[in-house]
């Protein structure tokens, strides 16, 4: 039997948010948000982003700026600024690619590692991550979290598990337990949606979904249950590679001082 792949998923903290921090030292320590301008509350944008200081305030991605005025009025709102973001992220990830075995990015401001041969075992693969971290800090005077598990869907709950400035490794014999008492949304791709249809079923953590009839949650979500499913029980064998290809998407809002038809 194959010993377990060690996987890493690098998850920077409040990206956009830290960059702009970098940028303006004075920032730092203050609830700061990347959006468009509130106007005292009269504003129409959202946020993309906001630093912990303003997390504590409750304000969130995509949250109305004009709402993230009312819950902050002495948050520091910035428009964001994508040359900045793109170009840090080139520098942040070319050093953490020098860590892997394997590399996958997952967009600006994560990417998944397999590391097994480079750290051998868990002890080492703890280490390692740590010396990942320590480099983008040194290098690049930002902070990310890690998580380490065996496979890529697991590894990217454990990154947001002790968030800023995480490190969070998981044994394959520890998987179930880890994942059992998380809430359910935190697997990727169960949206708000997904999630009301689950918890009307009385499926609100991992370990709630991982021991739900599998029959039943076939009817249910059709051919999505098996991912959920595999996913709860801590189940991932899709590789870590780059993808060479196109990009997969590309997105781009406005939003409008007026109603429109």
């Amino acid at each position: 039997m194959a010993a377990p792949r060690i996987v890493f998923h690098v998850d920077m903290d409040a990206f956009y948010a830290s960059c702009e921090v970098r940028e303006h030292p004075e920032w730092r320590g203050k609830p700061l948000v990347v959006g468009a301008d509130p106007r005292e509350g009269r504003g129409r944008g959202v946020v993309l982003t906001a630093s912990y200081e303003a997390r504590q305030f409750g304000i969130r991605s995509a949250v109305p700026t004009s709402q993230a005025y009312r819950l902050c009025r002495d948050a520091i709102f910035t428009p964001p600024n994508f040359r900045l973001y793109v170009r840090t992220s080139r520098e942040v990830f070319a050093t953490v690619r020098t860590f892997a075995d394997a590399f996958e990015s997952g967009g600006i401001d994560e990417a998944y590692l397999d590391v097994t041969a480079r750290a051998g075992d868990w002890a080492r693969a703890r280490a390692l991550a740590g010396e990942l971290k320590e480099s983008v800090r040194g290098r690049h005077g930002l902070t990310c979290s890690v998580g380490v598990a065996p496979n890529k869907a697991v590894a990217k709950i454990a990154s947001d598990f002790h968030k800023p400035d995480g490190l969070t490794v998981v044994e394959p014999d520890f998987v179930e337990a880890f994942l059992a008492p998380i809430p359910v949304n935190r697997i990727q791709g169960v949206g708000r949606k997904t999630n009301e249809r689950l918890e009307v079923l009385g499926i609100r953590t991992i370990g709630d979904l991982a021991a739900f009839p599998e029959d039943q949650l076939a009817d249910l979500f059709g051919a999505w249950s098996g991912h959920m499913r595999n996913v709860a029980r801590g189940v991932d064998d899709s590789p870590v590679q780059e993808w060479t290809g196109p990009p997969k998407s590309i997105g781009s809002e406005t939003t409008f001082d007026e109603d429109t038809r």
